[in-house]
């Protein structure tokens, strides 16, 4: 039960900061919104995790459900790590294109 607690006051803390960066406009809206449902369900999964543990024990699976969140939660990250590696990827191709204009601009200009 403490656990669930602190989880619970970790989640607002992250919903207080979400809403405080979209207040200064640090975010746009589409992610104000993905993380506002993130952080909403990942609320939910704490307060029903008997439910999602009698759920998991009825799919045949060994472990409890905060474990099944817990390696849900690291597959969603890698997948984040991987949407901003690709995301990084492209960026990177980019400030090449801009770079091989600009220098031979200047080569022209000599």
């Amino acid at each position: 039960m403490t656990q669930q607690v602190l989880a619970l006051v970790l989640i607002v803390f992250f919903l207080a900061r979400l809403i405080w960066q979209k207040q200064r406009k640090k975010i746009k809206s589409g992610e104000f919104i993905f993380w506002l449902i993130f952080w909403s369900l990942s609320g939910l999964a704490i307060v029903f995790i008997k439910y999602i543990d009698s759920l998991v024990s009825r799919l045949g699976f060994s472990a409890q459900g905060i474990d099944v969140l817990l390696y849900l939660g690291v597959v969603f990250l890698f997948y984040l790590i991987f949407k901003i590696r690709l995301r990084q990827e492209k960026l990177d191709q980019e400030i090449t294109k801009i770079t091989r204009i600009i220098s031979l601009k200047d080569k022209d200009k000599d």
